[in-house]
């Protein structure tokens, strides 16, 4: 699989003003590790998944990885509040409030019967300049392939 990370436009804060930014910026020149999730402060999300991430941050690194991403479709505010909370320092956390990435991606799940509204699937990638060269997509409701061992394991393997 390679195709290219949209260019879309995020909305973040920062020194508490609102920037617009194109996402493709992040993924420039660099490798990268993402991985998407339908919210922060849902449990599998905030229980498994980032901390999992964080906990593997030096392993993925060590394999030529720039940098790890966690894209959740929530606004600036509460992927703030939820990374402080988290206690994760490695990781970036990218807010897609809007759900526009999210859209471009084709990665919108619907969360209605739970509530939540449209959402992100459960997704990892691994990215070289901007170009998506691996994804693992969870079916609905699953944490099975989005996780770091999984791309750990794809890394080693095609190191």
């Amino acid at each position: 699989m390679t195709q290219k990370i949209p260019n879309s436009k995020i909305v973040i804060r920062e020194d508490g003003k609102f920037i617009k930014k194109d996402i493709y910026d992040y993924f420039v020149e660099k490798k990268i590790v993402a991985f998407a999730l339908p919210g922060a402060f849902t449990p599998t999300c905030s229980n498994y998944h980032v901390p999992a991430y964080e906990e593997e941050y030096e392993n993925i690194t060590a394999l030529g990885v720039d940098e790890i991403y966690c894209i959740s479709m929530n606004d600036p505010f509460v992927i703030e509040k939820w990374k402080e909370i988290s206690g994760a320092k490695k990781i970036k956390f990218i807010p897609d409030g809007n759900g526009v990435f999210t859209n471009d991606m084709k990665m919108i799940s619907d969360r209605s019967a739970s509530g939540m509204g449209p959402r992100s699937f459960r997704y990892s990638m691994y990215v070289e300049d901007g170009n998506i060269i691996k994804l693992f997509k969870d079916e609905d409701g699953k944490f099975d392939i989005s996780d770091p061992k999984t791309m750990i394991n794809f890394l080693k393997e095609n190191k």
